[in-house]
Protein backbone atom coordinates (compact mmCIF):
# COMPACT_ATOMS: atom_id res chain seq x y z
CA UNK A 1 0.00 0.00 0.00
CA UNK A 2 1.46 3.33 -1.06
CA UNK A 3 1.72 6.17 1.47
CA UNK A 4 -1.15 8.65 1.13
CA UNK A 5 -0.69 12.38 0.71
CA UNK A 6 -3.86 14.42 1.20
CA UNK A 7 -4.91 16.75 -1.63
CA UNK A 8 -4.44 19.76 0.68
CA UNK A 9 -0.90 18.74 1.57
CA UNK A 10 -0.12 17.97 -2.08
CA UNK A 11 -1.23 21.49 -2.96
CA UNK A 12 1.04 23.02 -0.30
CA UNK A 13 3.95 20.80 -1.36
CA UNK A 14 3.53 21.94 -4.96
CA UNK A 15 3.48 25.63 -4.03
CA UNK A 16 6.44 25.31 -1.68
CA UNK A 17 8.46 23.55 -4.38
CA UNK A 18 7.68 26.46 -6.69
CA UNK A 19 9.13 28.97 -4.24
CA UNK A 20 6.00 30.21 -2.48
CA UNK A 21 5.47 30.47 1.26
CA UNK A 22 8.74 32.19 2.16
CA UNK A 23 9.12 35.83 3.25
CA UNK A 24 10.01 38.12 0.38
CA UNK A 25 13.69 39.15 0.44
CA UNK A 26 14.55 42.68 1.51
CA UNK A 27 15.94 43.30 -1.96
CA UNK A 28 15.97 41.28 -5.16
CA UNK A 29 19.08 41.16 -7.30
CA UNK A 30 21.07 38.87 -9.55
CA UNK A 31 21.67 36.29 -6.81
CA UNK A 32 17.99 35.89 -5.90
CA UNK A 33 16.86 35.81 -9.53
CA UNK A 34 19.49 33.27 -10.50
CA UNK A 35 18.57 31.05 -7.57
CA UNK A 36 14.89 31.20 -8.53
CA UNK A 37 15.54 30.08 -12.10
CA UNK A 38 17.72 27.27 -10.76
CA UNK A 39 14.80 26.20 -8.54
CA UNK A 40 12.18 26.37 -11.29
CA UNK A 41 14.45 25.06 -14.04
CA UNK A 42 12.97 27.41 -16.63
CA UNK A 43 10.99 30.57 -17.33
CA UNK A 44 8.61 30.24 -20.26
CA UNK A 45 8.81 33.06 -22.81
CA UNK A 46 5.78 34.46 -24.62
CA UNK A 47 5.48 37.48 -26.88
CA UNK A 48 2.17 38.87 -25.55
CA UNK A 49 2.91 42.14 -23.77
CA UNK A 50 -0.53 43.49 -22.90
CA UNK A 51 0.39 43.35 -19.19
CA UNK A 52 3.99 42.11 -18.97
CA UNK A 53 6.03 39.55 -20.86
CA UNK A 54 5.50 36.19 -19.24
CA UNK A 55 9.08 35.37 -18.24
CA UNK A 56 9.25 38.42 -15.96
CA UNK A 57 6.11 37.62 -13.95
CA UNK A 58 7.07 34.42 -12.03
CA UNK A 59 9.92 36.21 -10.27
CA UNK A 60 7.60 39.03 -9.22
CA UNK A 61 4.99 36.51 -8.03
CA UNK A 62 7.53 34.82 -5.75
CA UNK A 63 10.05 37.51 -4.82
CA UNK A 64 8.16 40.77 -5.13
CA UNK A 65 9.19 43.89 -7.06
CA UNK A 66 12.54 43.76 -8.82
CA UNK A 67 14.47 45.39 -11.64
CA UNK A 68 13.72 43.50 -14.86
CA UNK A 69 17.08 44.61 -16.26
CA UNK A 70 18.71 42.36 -13.68
CA UNK A 71 16.96 39.32 -15.15
CA UNK A 72 17.98 40.44 -18.64
CA UNK A 73 21.60 40.60 -17.48
CA UNK A 74 21.52 36.92 -16.56
CA UNK A 75 21.00 35.94 -20.21
CA UNK A 76 23.30 38.46 -21.88
CA UNK A 77 27.02 39.10 -22.19
CA UNK A 78 30.04 36.91 -22.82
CA UNK A 79 29.36 34.47 -19.96
CA UNK A 80 25.57 34.29 -19.44
CA UNK A 81 24.04 32.28 -16.60
CA UNK A 82 20.81 31.73 -18.55
CA UNK A 83 20.15 30.84 -22.15
CA UNK A 84 17.15 29.94 -24.29
CA UNK A 85 15.92 26.76 -25.84
CA UNK A 86 12.71 24.89 -26.67
CA UNK A 87 12.10 23.04 -23.40
CA UNK A 88 8.51 23.56 -22.22
CA UNK A 89 8.04 25.98 -25.10
CA UNK A 90 10.59 28.69 -25.77
CA UNK A 91 12.14 29.19 -22.33
CA UNK A 92 15.02 30.63 -20.39
CA UNK A 93 17.05 27.88 -18.73
CA UNK A 94 20.31 27.73 -16.76
CA UNK A 95 23.21 27.59 -19.20
CA UNK A 96 24.52 24.43 -17.54
CA UNK A 97 21.32 22.62 -18.57
CA UNK A 98 21.74 23.32 -22.30
CA UNK A 99 23.62 20.02 -22.94
CA UNK A 100 20.65 18.11 -21.45
CA UNK A 101 18.74 18.91 -24.64
CA UNK A 102 21.29 17.70 -27.20
CA UNK A 103 19.10 14.64 -27.82
CA UNK A 104 16.23 16.98 -28.71
CA UNK A 105 18.45 19.01 -31.01
CA UNK A 106 19.49 15.81 -32.75
CA UNK A 107 15.87 14.68 -33.01
CA UNK A 108 14.94 17.97 -34.71
CA UNK A 109 17.86 17.53 -37.12
CA UNK A 110 16.93 13.93 -37.96
CA UNK A 111 13.27 14.82 -38.44
CA UNK A 112 14.24 17.55 -40.90
CA UNK A 113 16.56 15.20 -42.76
CA UNK A 114 13.79 12.63 -43.15
CA UNK A 115 11.28 15.19 -44.45
CA UNK A 116 11.64 15.89 -48.17
CA UNK A 117 9.44 18.96 -47.79
CA UNK A 118 11.39 20.49 -44.89
CA UNK A 119 12.58 24.05 -45.57
CA UNK A 120 16.20 23.12 -44.85
CA UNK A 121 16.35 20.60 -47.71
CA UNK A 122 16.25 23.34 -50.36
CA UNK A 123 18.04 26.02 -48.36
CA UNK A 124 21.36 24.50 -47.31
CA UNK A 125 23.29 27.43 -48.88
CA UNK A 126 21.29 29.89 -46.78
CA UNK A 127 22.09 27.94 -43.60
CA UNK A 128 25.79 27.89 -44.43
CA UNK A 129 25.73 31.61 -45.25
CA UNK A 130 24.05 32.46 -41.94
CA UNK A 131 26.67 30.52 -40.00
CA UNK A 132 29.33 32.42 -41.91
CA UNK A 133 27.72 35.77 -41.11
CA UNK A 134 27.66 35.02 -37.40
CA UNK A 135 31.25 33.80 -37.50
CA UNK A 136 32.35 37.00 -39.23
CA UNK A 137 30.22 39.53 -37.37
CA UNK A 138 29.49 38.00 -33.98
CA UNK A 139 26.05 37.71 -32.36
CA UNK A 140 23.28 39.39 -34.37
CA UNK A 141 19.53 39.87 -34.43
CA UNK A 142 17.70 38.50 -37.45
CA UNK A 143 16.61 42.02 -38.42
CA UNK A 144 20.25 43.19 -38.46
CA UNK A 145 21.35 40.64 -41.08
CA UNK A 146 21.48 42.13 -44.55
CA UNK A 147 20.20 39.74 -47.23
CA UNK A 148 17.70 39.96 -50.05
CA UNK A 149 15.73 37.14 -48.39
CA UNK A 150 15.41 39.04 -45.11
CA UNK A 151 11.90 40.28 -45.83
CA UNK A 152 8.64 39.12 -44.32
CA UNK A 153 6.52 36.91 -46.53
CA UNK A 154 3.13 37.73 -45.02
CA UNK A 155 1.52 39.58 -42.10
CA UNK A 156 3.51 40.62 -39.03
CA UNK A 157 4.01 36.99 -37.98
CA UNK A 158 5.34 35.93 -41.38
CA UNK A 159 9.02 35.01 -41.07
CA UNK A 160 11.67 35.87 -43.64
CA UNK A 161 13.95 33.12 -44.93
CA UNK A 162 16.71 34.57 -42.74
CA UNK A 163 14.56 34.18 -39.64
CA UNK A 164 13.45 30.67 -40.65
CA UNK A 165 17.07 29.70 -41.21
CA UNK A 166 18.23 31.07 -37.85
CA UNK A 167 15.37 29.35 -36.02
CA UNK A 168 16.17 26.08 -37.79
CA UNK A 169 19.81 26.32 -36.70
CA UNK A 170 18.67 27.31 -33.21
CA UNK A 171 16.55 24.16 -32.90
CA UNK A 172 19.48 22.05 -34.10
CA UNK A 173 21.87 23.65 -31.59
CA UNK A 174 24.14 25.05 -34.30
CA UNK A 175 23.09 28.52 -33.19
CA UNK A 176 22.24 29.63 -29.65
CA UNK A 177 20.76 32.68 -27.97
CA UNK A 178 23.03 35.57 -27.12
CA UNK A 179 20.34 37.38 -25.17
CA UNK A 180 17.61 39.68 -26.46
CA UNK A 181 17.41 43.29 -27.59
CA UNK A 182 13.96 44.89 -27.35
CA UNK A 183 12.68 41.32 -27.02
CA UNK A 184 14.23 40.28 -30.34
CA UNK A 185 16.45 37.23 -29.95
CA UNK A 186 20.14 37.70 -30.61
CA UNK A 187 21.64 34.69 -32.42
CA UNK A 188 25.19 33.50 -31.84
CA UNK A 189 27.45 30.58 -32.55
CA UNK A 190 27.73 28.35 -29.47
CA UNK A 191 31.46 29.05 -29.07
CA UNK A 192 30.75 32.80 -28.99
CA UNK A 193 28.81 32.59 -25.72
CA UNK A 194 29.41 29.15 -24.15
CA UNK A 195 32.53 27.82 -22.50
CA UNK A 196 34.58 25.03 -24.08
CA UNK A 197 33.81 22.83 -21.06
CA UNK A 198 30.08 23.24 -21.64
CA UNK A 199 30.35 22.56 -25.37
CA UNK A 200 32.45 19.46 -24.75
CA UNK A 201 29.93 18.02 -22.29
CA UNK A 202 28.12 15.05 -23.79
CA UNK A 203 25.01 13.65 -22.09
CA UNK A 204 23.25 10.50 -23.28
CA UNK A 205 19.52 10.69 -23.92
CA UNK A 206 18.82 8.36 -20.97
CA UNK A 207 20.98 10.38 -18.58
CA UNK A 208 19.44 13.61 -19.81
CA UNK A 209 15.92 12.31 -19.26
CA UNK A 210 16.81 11.17 -15.75
CA UNK A 211 18.23 14.61 -14.92
CA UNK A 212 15.24 16.41 -16.41
CA UNK A 213 12.67 14.23 -14.64
CA UNK A 214 14.54 14.74 -11.35
CA UNK A 215 14.52 18.49 -11.97
CA UNK A 216 10.81 18.44 -12.83
CA UNK A 217 10.11 16.53 -9.61
CA UNK A 218 12.06 19.03 -7.52
CA UNK A 219 10.22 21.92 -9.19
CA UNK A 220 6.80 20.30 -8.79
CA UNK A 221 7.43 18.76 -5.36
CA UNK A 222 4.85 16.13 -6.18
CA UNK A 223 3.46 15.03 -9.51
CA UNK A 224 2.01 12.34 -11.71
CA UNK A 225 3.81 10.81 -14.69
CA UNK A 226 2.00 13.30 -16.91
CA UNK A 227 3.05 16.23 -14.72
CA UNK A 228 6.69 15.22 -14.71
CA UNK A 229 6.76 14.55 -18.44
CA UNK A 230 5.02 17.82 -19.30
CA UNK A 231 7.47 20.05 -17.43
CA UNK A 232 10.13 19.67 -20.13
CA UNK A 233 7.81 18.22 -22.81
CA UNK A 234 9.17 14.68 -22.52
CA UNK A 235 7.54 11.55 -23.91
CA UNK A 236 5.80 9.22 -21.49
CA UNK A 237 7.91 6.10 -22.04
CA UNK A 238 11.35 7.59 -21.26
CA UNK A 239 9.75 9.54 -18.39
CA UNK A 240 8.48 6.32 -16.82
CA UNK A 241 11.93 4.75 -17.23
CA UNK A 242 13.56 7.74 -15.53
CA UNK A 243 11.02 7.67 -12.70
CA UNK A 244 11.77 4.01 -12.06
CA UNK A 245 15.50 4.68 -11.85
CA UNK A 246 15.01 7.70 -9.57
CA UNK A 247 12.65 5.71 -7.36
CA UNK A 248 15.22 2.91 -7.08
CA UNK A 249 17.82 5.51 -6.11
CA UNK A 250 15.53 6.92 -3.41
CA UNK A 251 15.20 10.34 -5.02
CA UNK A 252 11.50 9.87 -5.78
CA UNK A 253 8.97 8.33 -3.39
CA UNK A 254 5.85 6.69 -4.79
CA UNK A 255 2.68 7.95 -3.08
CA UNK A 256 -1.02 8.18 -3.78
CA UNK A 257 -3.26 11.24 -3.61
CA UNK A 258 -7.03 10.82 -3.15
CA UNK A 259 -8.90 12.34 -6.07
CA UNK A 260 -5.95 12.33 -8.42
CA UNK A 261 -7.06 9.17 -10.19
CA UNK A 262 -9.95 8.59 -12.54
CA UNK A 263 -13.40 9.10 -11.14
CA UNK A 264 -12.05 10.66 -7.96
CA UNK A 265 -10.10 7.54 -6.98
CA UNK A 266 -6.62 7.78 -5.45
CA UNK A 267 -3.99 8.43 -8.10
CA UNK A 268 -0.34 7.44 -8.30
CA UNK A 269 2.15 10.25 -7.85
CA UNK A 270 5.79 10.75 -6.91
CA UNK A 271 7.09 12.95 -4.12
CA UNK A 272 10.61 14.32 -4.35
CA UNK A 273 12.63 13.29 -1.32
CA UNK A 274 13.68 16.92 -0.65
CA UNK A 275 10.16 18.36 -0.96
CA UNK A 276 8.99 20.51 1.94
CA UNK A 277 5.74 19.43 3.60
CA UNK A 278 4.34 22.74 4.89
CA UNK A 279 1.56 22.74 7.46
CA UNK A 280 0.27 26.00 6.02
CA UNK A 281 0.84 28.23 3.02
CA UNK A 282 0.07 31.93 2.82
CA UNK A 283 0.96 33.08 -0.66
CA UNK A 284 -0.44 36.26 -2.23
CA UNK A 285 0.26 36.74 -5.94
CA UNK A 286 -1.05 37.03 -9.45
CA UNK A 287 0.32 34.34 -11.77
CA UNK A 288 1.36 34.51 -15.39
CA UNK A 289 -0.82 32.31 -17.63
CA UNK A 290 2.49 30.53 -18.38
CA UNK A 291 3.52 30.01 -14.75
CA UNK A 292 4.44 26.38 -13.95
CA UNK A 293 1.81 26.38 -11.19
CA UNK A 294 -1.02 26.63 -13.75
CA UNK A 295 0.38 26.01 -17.23
CA UNK A 296 -0.70 22.34 -17.28
CA UNK A 297 -4.46 22.77 -17.12
CA UNK A 298 -5.26 19.26 -15.88
CA UNK A 299 -2.80 19.72 -13.00
CA UNK A 300 -4.29 23.11 -12.11
CA UNK A 301 -7.73 21.49 -11.99
CA UNK A 302 -6.40 18.63 -9.87
CA UNK A 303 -4.53 20.87 -7.43
CA UNK A 304 -6.89 23.79 -7.07
CA UNK A 305 -10.21 22.81 -8.64
CA UNK A 306 -9.38 25.65 -11.04
CA UNK A 307 -10.58 25.34 -14.64
CA UNK A 308 -8.32 27.60 -16.70
CA UNK A 309 -8.18 28.51 -20.36
CA UNK A 310 -6.36 31.36 -22.06
CA UNK A 311 -8.83 33.36 -24.16
CA UNK A 312 -6.33 35.47 -26.14
CA UNK A 313 -7.25 33.71 -29.38
CA UNK A 314 -10.96 33.53 -28.59
CA UNK A 315 -13.15 36.12 -30.39
CA UNK A 316 -13.91 39.00 -28.02
CA UNK A 317 -17.65 38.32 -27.90
CA UNK A 318 -17.00 34.71 -26.88
CA UNK A 319 -14.56 35.41 -24.03
CA UNK A 320 -15.88 34.52 -20.62
CA UNK A 321 -13.28 36.10 -18.34
CA UNK A 322 -11.16 38.44 -20.50
CA UNK A 323 -8.20 38.78 -22.84
CA UNK A 324 -5.09 38.35 -20.64
CA UNK A 325 -6.33 36.72 -17.49
CA UNK A 326 -3.98 36.07 -14.57
CA UNK A 327 -4.96 33.59 -11.83
CA UNK A 328 -5.04 35.02 -8.30
CA UNK A 329 -3.24 32.89 -5.71
CA UNK A 330 -4.09 33.59 -2.07
CA UNK A 331 -3.18 31.27 0.77
CA UNK A 332 -2.78 27.85 -0.80
CA UNK A 333 -5.35 28.04 -3.56
CA UNK A 334 -6.44 29.98 -6.61
CA UNK A 335 -9.31 32.22 -5.56
CA UNK A 336 -9.92 34.40 -8.59
CA UNK A 337 -8.72 35.78 -11.89
CA UNK A 338 -8.01 39.28 -13.19
CA UNK A 339 -7.75 40.56 -16.76
CA UNK A 340 -4.88 43.08 -16.57
CA UNK A 341 -3.67 45.64 -19.05
CA UNK A 342 -0.62 47.82 -18.60
CA UNK A 343 -1.56 51.18 -20.10
CA UNK A 344 1.99 52.47 -20.24
CA UNK A 345 1.14 55.70 -22.03
CA UNK A 346 -1.43 56.73 -19.41
CA UNK A 347 0.50 55.28 -16.47
CA UNK A 348 -2.47 53.16 -15.42
CA UNK A 349 -2.88 49.51 -14.49
CA UNK A 350 -6.27 48.63 -15.92
CA UNK A 351 -8.20 45.80 -14.29
CA UNK A 352 -10.48 45.06 -17.24
CA UNK A 353 -12.33 42.27 -15.44
CA UNK A 354 -12.04 40.61 -12.04
CA UNK A 355 -13.68 37.40 -10.93
CA UNK A 356 -13.89 35.47 -7.69
CA UNK A 357 -13.84 31.68 -7.74
CA UNK A 358 -16.63 29.81 -5.90
CA UNK A 359 -15.77 29.68 -2.20
CA UNK A 360 -13.25 32.53 -2.37
CA UNK A 361 -12.63 33.94 1.15
CA UNK A 362 -14.28 37.14 2.25
CA UNK A 363 -11.01 39.08 2.27
CA UNK A 364 -10.17 38.23 -1.36
CA UNK A 365 -10.77 41.76 -2.66
CA UNK A 366 -8.77 43.36 0.15
CA UNK A 367 -5.77 41.07 -0.30
CA UNK A 368 -5.88 41.30 -4.08
CA UNK A 369 -5.94 45.10 -3.82
CA UNK A 370 -2.60 44.97 -1.98
CA UNK A 371 -1.15 42.67 -4.63
CA UNK A 372 -2.29 45.02 -7.39
CA UNK A 373 -0.81 48.05 -5.62
CA UNK A 374 2.52 46.25 -5.52
CA UNK A 375 2.06 45.23 -9.16
CA UNK A 376 1.42 48.80 -10.28
CA UNK A 377 4.45 50.05 -8.35
CA UNK A 378 6.63 47.35 -9.93
CA UNK A 379 5.46 48.45 -13.37
CA UNK A 380 5.99 52.13 -12.58
CA UNK A 381 2.29 52.94 -12.92
CA UNK A 382 0.71 55.75 -10.90
CA UNK A 383 -2.90 54.56 -10.81
CA UNK A 384 -5.15 51.50 -10.89
CA UNK A 385 -8.54 51.59 -12.58
CA UNK A 386 -11.11 48.84 -12.14
CA UNK A 387 -13.62 48.23 -14.93
CA UNK A 388 -17.01 47.15 -13.47
CA UNK A 389 -16.93 43.69 -15.02
CA UNK A 390 -16.84 40.47 -13.02
CA UNK A 391 -18.02 39.22 -9.66
CA UNK A 392 -15.05 40.72 -7.82
CA UNK A 393 -15.03 44.13 -9.51
CA UNK A 394 -17.23 46.07 -7.07
CA UNK A 395 -15.37 44.87 -3.99
CA UNK A 396 -11.98 45.42 -5.59
CA UNK A 397 -12.91 48.93 -6.73
CA UNK A 398 -14.02 49.76 -3.19
CA UNK A 399 -10.76 48.51 -1.70
CA UNK A 400 -8.72 50.53 -4.21
CA UNK A 401 -10.80 53.71 -3.90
Amino acid sequence: MLPTISPALARRVALAAQGFGKPAPASVGIRQLGALVERLGLLQIDSVNVFERSHYVPAFSRLGPYDKAQLDRLSAGAAPRLTEYWVHEASLIPVDDWPLFRWRMQAYREKAAADDAHWSRDNAPMLAWLLGELAANGPMRASAIEHDANTRTGPWWGWSDVKIGLETLFRWGDVVSGGRERFERVYALPEQVFSTALLDREVSAADAHRSLVAQAARAHGIGTVTDLADYFRLRTEPTRAAIAELEDAGELIAVQVPGWGRGGAPGAAWLHRDARLPRRMDAAAVLSPFDPVVWERARALRLFGFHYRIEIYTPKEQRKFGYYVLPVLLGDTVVGRVDLKNDRQAGVLRVQASWAEPGAPADTAARLAEVLRSTAAWQGLAAIEVVPRGTLAAGLAAELA
